[in-house]
């Protein structure tokens, strides 16, 4: 079943966070995930506002697992680590 990667981000370094996502990139793309919302509009309704919304599209939630596991996505990660308050997770569609 395909899998979901939902990430809500507060940025609080641009510069360093600009590096994280120029490195996550290319890192979900070869894990097999694509972007279907990075940074739009959004209307916060319940908990937490974050500023920053990204939901990414993957093959399996073992396939989101591996890249955020993986050495190219947590040499992105270690950029994204005290420059920004996030939440990501992993759910499964039922598609």
């Amino acid at each position: 079943m395909p899998a979901l990667w939902i990430a809500h981000v507060t940025v609080t370094d641009a510069e360093a966070y600009g590096r994280y996502a120029e490195l996550a990139g290319p890192a979900i793309a070869k894990h097999g995930g694509s972007f279907i919302a990075r940074g739009g509009r959004y209307v916060q309704l319940e908990g937490t506002d974050r500023p920053r919304n990204v939901v990414a599209r993957f093959p399996s939630v073992e396939a989101a697992e591996a890249c955020y596991n993986s050495p190219e996505y947590q040499a992105a990660l270690d950029h994204a680590r005290g420059a920004s308050e996030r939440e990501l997770m992993i759910i499964e569609t039922t598609e």
